[in-house]
């Protein structure tokens, strides 16, 4: 090969790196959007069910919810800092991994909220 047509194949073996990365960073955001509709189904279940007997069932259920969104959440970040570890940037500015730790903490952090408030009503 020439070295012409190896340089332009290394530009897009970079590029699909930085394509990867921006995937990755999607597929975070997806999943702290799914962990947000489990919070959502337990904040539901509570106004449905929010005269349901007895009561410490319907809250079980929708700690069942919360319990599934800090899964989610922490799952999420686990596998983006991980797959952004084994990729090398070269155009894009990924989202540093403590970016990640730091919303999938506060995202449990606020799942923990709710479910002391869910239990408190």
């Amino acid at each position: 090969m020439s070295d012409k047509t190896e340089d332009a194949a290394e530009t897009r073996t970079r590029w699909a790196e930085d394509r990867t990365i921006m995937a990755n960073e999607r597929t975070f955001s997806a999943w702290m959007g799914t962990g947000l509709g489990a919070v959502g189904v337990a904040v539901g279940l509570k106004a449905v069910f929010g005269e349901f007997d007895p009561t410490w069932a319907a809250k079980a259920v929708a700690s069942l919810f919360l319990l599934v969104a800090l899964v989610i959440f922490w799952s999420a970040r686990r596998q983006a800092c991980r797959t952004l570890r084994r990729l090398q940037d070269e155009d894009s500015e990924p989202m540093p991994t403590r970016g990640f730790t730091r919303l999938a903490t506060l995202m449990n952090l606020a799942t923990l909220g709710t479910g002391a408030i869910l239990w408190a009503l």
